[in-house]
Formats: structure tokens, C-alpha cells, sequence
């Protein structure tokens, strides 16, 4: 994946620059292993592949799995389908709080 860091000068803060520094700041929650998924599709999942994910969700408290979820979307590592609800649930939770 080639991407253009070069700012377009169009935004008064540039918006690669905020995406740089968010890269620069990816927190990993013990999930190292998770990069290997970079780029698959959320529907493209084994149930053993799933179950790391899960594993990995089930170990963190309540309040890390939104930071968690980001981390991921900043590493373009897609959460398998059958974890969603699993996470939805936790979130809904949180949210209720």
C-alpha cells in the first residue's frame, strides 16, 4: 500500500499529518500477533482465527476494548465477523454506564 504523506495545503491543520502522528502512536494491547491479519477481510475469518481475537478481547477490561478497536483500525487489521457481537455487546454495555 502506497500512500502520499504530502500535505495538499487545502486544510488548516493537514489531515495526513494527523493520521502520521496517530501511526506513530498505535498502543498495542498484547496483540502483536494480530498484524498478521493486516488486510483481511472481516468475512474471511476461521473460527480458530476468530477465537484469537476473542481470546485477546476477553483478557482486556471493559474500557480498553474502544482504544482496542482502534489500535486495530489504525493497523488495517479487520475484526472478524464472528467476534462483532461479542464486542457490540461489551461496547452497549460500557455505554450503559
Amino acid at each position: 500500500m502506497n500512500i502520499d504523506f504530502t500535505c495538499c495545503g487545502q486544510h488548516e491543520i493537514c489531515e495526513k499529518e494527523i493520521y502520521l502522528n496517530q501511526l506513530r502512536n498505535i498502543e498495542y494491547y498484547e496483540d502483536e500477533e494480530l498484524d498478521r491479519f493486516r488486510g483481511r477481510s472481516s468475512d474471511n475469518y476461521t473460527a480458530e482465527e476468530a477465537d484469537e481475537f476473542r481470546e485477546v478481547l476477553l483478557t482486556m477490561r471493559e474500557d480498553e476494548v474502544g482504544g482496542w478497536l482502534h489500535s486495530l483500525e489504525l493497523r488495517q487489521v479487520e475484526l472478524p465477523d464472528q467476534v462483532k457481537d461479542d464486542v457490540l455487546m461489551i461496547v452497549d454495555d460500557q455505554r450503559r454506564q
